[in-house]
């Protein structure tokens, strides 16, 4: 086993991939958004469902040598391995395991997340790549888990040394699945998202949103209480995914690639000044060392209280941009 487990302040057992989102070390390496199921309940968006594309993170990429970029712009500790349905291009996951393996060294974890029941073949190719798998599988046979191939996987998958667990969203019956604890290392319970693709499904099922702030479904957390006394089971809320998760990555990546103008938030945005001249401004720029400002398709860019104080006098459209880290989504804009 390679990272070590954790354990919450309640005293339950997280899987050393929980360890790390906590923390928001870890990449989130999509490899397709190809899947055979089609669950009612799935969040991909539209941009990825069903489509053959890779993405690191935010960014869509092509090669290995892509995804280990965006896992060094955030220091990342560990990947994981996720879709669609990875284990339809097992020679993908592979390749791209086997690359950031021997880029970070051993100790770099990586889980996968799969909703088939991996036989011997292939977790004989993910040995060494791959150190924990979590399963999912389809909320039809929970009642009846250990009889399916996914009980036999475990069994399987743990005698070969990796630490193994089902992961699975929050549904009604989900206590089913305490039949299979003995045979896994964790059960994590992630509370049920409503998603652009899933919405109407959701509708037709008389779901709604708990709150209209965040994408939690009305009535998850009370069906994943039904086994919240075993120390193997953890849940993982939306609003922790949102906001803790995220913004401990999104901080990870700014401390890497923040430009030294540029500040970053508690939140991991980085927060910098604008100026789009109507006029010259090179007796302005003077005043500043190279590294204090970019100029960027005719905009000077600057720290932002620096733009407020010194450029007041200047001609042109001031103003404060908020942004995710690394070029990545604007957040907000405040004219100065």
């Amino acid at each position: 086993m390679p990272q070590e487990s954790g354990v919450s302040p309640g005293g339950r057992f997280l899987s050393p991939g929980c360890v790390l989102c906590h923390q928001g070390a870890k990449m989130v390496l999509f490899v397709t958004g190809r899947c055979r199921r089609t669950c009612w309940y799935c969040p991909l968006s539209r941009e990825r469902k069903g489509r053959d594309v890779i993405f690191a993170n935010e960014r869509q990429v092509a090669s290995p040598r892509e995804a280990i970029e965006v896992a060094e712009s955030m220091s990342a500790l560990g990947t994981g391995v996720t879709g669609g349905e990875p284990l339809l291009e097992l020679d993908r996951v592979v390749e791209y395991c086997r690359a950031l393996k021997e880029h970070f060294g051993p100790e770099h974890q990586i889980h996968l997340y799969t909703g088939l029941a991996p036989d011997e073949i292939t977790l004989r190719r993910l040995q060494g790549l791959v150190d924990e798998i979590r399963l999912h599988p389809p909320h039809e046979v929970w009642p009846c888990i250990l009889d399916t191939e996914f009980a036999k996987s475990a069994v399987l998958a743990r005698e070969m040394g990796f630490l193994i667990g089902i992961e699975v969203p929050a549904l009604p019956g989900i206590e089913d699945l305490g039949a299979a604890l003995p045979l896994l290392d964790f059960l994590n319970i992630n509370e049920l998202e409503w998603g652009e693709t899933c919405a109407d499904a959701m509708r037709d099922r008389g779901l709604e949103l708990e709150d209209g702030v965040h994408n939690a479904v009305l009535g998850a957390r009370q069906w994943a209480e039904r086994l919240a006394g075993d120390p193997k089971v953890h849940f993982c809320s939306s609003v922790f995914k949102d906001s803790v998760q995220l913004r401990e990555r999104l901080k990870r990546i700014a401390a890497n690639t923040a430009r030294p103008f540029e500040e970053v938030t508690d939140d991991g945005t980085v927060v910098y000044g604008v100026l789009e001249p109507e006029g010259p401004v090179d007796g302005f720029l003077e005043e500043f060392d190279d590294d204090e400002y970019a100029v960027s398709e005719g905009r000077i860019e600057m720290a932002w209280w620096v733009l407020a104080e010194h450029g007041a006098g200047l001609p042109g459209k001031k103003y404060v941009v908020e942004r995710y880290p690394n070029g990545g989504m604007v957040v907000e804009v405040t004219p100065l």
